[in-house]
């Protein structure tokens, strides 16, 4: 027998009877899907785009006609620019969870991360500008260590990514209200400045979130850890077998989603002129679904930056739209749950062979007349 790329054991012919040997693969990058599209994966820089980026673009721009008809204050002005620097807080989010979810986790404690952060970096200044810069420090080495440890749980003691990420969550909310007792703080003049100005019209937020998104596709698409990360959540058994180090792939994923969502945490601070000490409890689910509309597959592997940036800013519309017309938070929470149930749809679903199923008259699915030979 042998071990194939897949890890499918099959008859080897030179071998003896009742042999078994290991085929191990001598490519440093295994022949995976992924691997093959090489840097023109998914969403990629250098080639064709992928299913779900195409799909999202879509989908938006349908949206921006449905509201210029329905709800046309929506697309205003006033509206975008105070839309846009919310989208960018949620695309930043949706980058780290893009990287948890391809390599086939996911992370619920998204929640905490941005309540840690938004504490911490305007609790310690206590609107002092000249204390922000050790308090923005503090608050990625909160995160630098709350997504290392939700990293090794996951990949070396092979703790499910749900739990795991759920008690990180708890352990974080622990540190927010010790540190602030549920009660809010203004944010220091500088980050105000910072982070809520403008510069060209532009919001700063969306700058850093239109540089993030480039960085983060860029080292994924056209890099060589890139491609090997994107192998790794493709098939973890081949590139074990090729000689790449998963834990470790899986551990990082982690690591770097944590200093995202801190960053969104630090964007978030800045729009907000009091945020709450619970401030990222309603990111959660935006940011799964952003990540899911954005094509990327929950079994890991396939994924795209840019798509689920693209996503963000559909579910941030999304929200103005309805808002706009006026429903309750409660409908709006659950328009986000159907999207995000549209989205797995999808992407899940194998639309051409359902349709083919189908017992349409003539098809292959259409009963067979009587006495038909």
């Amino acid at each position: 027998m042998r071990e194939t790329e897949r890890g499918t054991p099959q008859e080897h012919p030179g071998a003896p009877a009742g042999l078994t040997t290991i085929e191990v693969p001598t490519d440093p990058l295994p022949r995976t899907a992924s691997a093959r599209r090489g840097l023109r994966g998914p969403g990629g820089l250098g080639g064709r785009p992928s299913r779900g980026l195409l799909t999202i673009l879509a989908g938006t721009v349908l949206l921006l006609l449905v509201s210029a008809v329905a709800a046309p204050e929506s697309l205003g002005s006033s509206s975008v620019r105070g839309m846009l620097p919310f989208a960018a807080v949620l695309a930043v989010l949706a980058l780290g969870q893009t990287l948890v979810v391809q390599q086939g986790g996911i992370d619920l404690s998204v929640p905490g991360f941005v309540s840690v952060t938004v504490v911490v970096v305007t609790h310690l200044p206590d609107g002092d500008d000249s204390r922000l810069l050790p308090a923005v420090a503090a608050a990625y080495g909160i995160c630098l260590l709350a997504g290392l440890l939700n990293g090794l749980v996951v990949a070396r003691l092979g703790m499910s990514a749900i739990v795991t990420s759920l008690g990180t969550n708890a352990l974080l909310y622990a540190v927010v209200l010790g540190i602030s007792g549920g009660s809010p703080r203004n944010t220091t003049g500088a980050l105000r400045r910072a982070v809520a100005g403008s510069t060209l019209g532009v919001p700063h937020s969306v700058v850093a979130a239109v540089v993030l998104t480039a960085v983060v596709a860029v080292l994924v698409k056209k890099s060589v850890p890139g491609r090997r990360f994107e192998a790794v959540g493709d098939n973890p058994l081949a590139a074990r077998l090729a000689g790449l180090r998963v834990h470790r792939h899986r551990t990082a994923a982690y690591v770097l989603a944590a200093l995202l969502y801190c960053t969104a945490g630090v964007l978030l601070a800045g729009i907000v002129t009091t945020p709450s000490a619970f401030q990222g409890d309603s990111l959660l689910l935006p940011s799964v679904a952003a990540v899911v509309l954005g094509g990327t597959s929950l079994l890991g592997g396939k994924g795209s930056a840019v798509a689920s940036a693209v996503a963000a800013l559909f579910l941030s519309q999304l929200d103005q739209f309805v808002l706009t017309l006026g429903v309750s938070t409660a409908v709006q929470n659950i328009v986000q749950a159907v999207a995000l149930a549209v989205g797995v749809a999808v992407y899940s679903v194998n639309w051409a062979g359902a349709l083919a199923r189908l017992p349409v008259g003539g098809g292959r699915g259409a009963p067979r007349a009587a006495g038909a030979s």
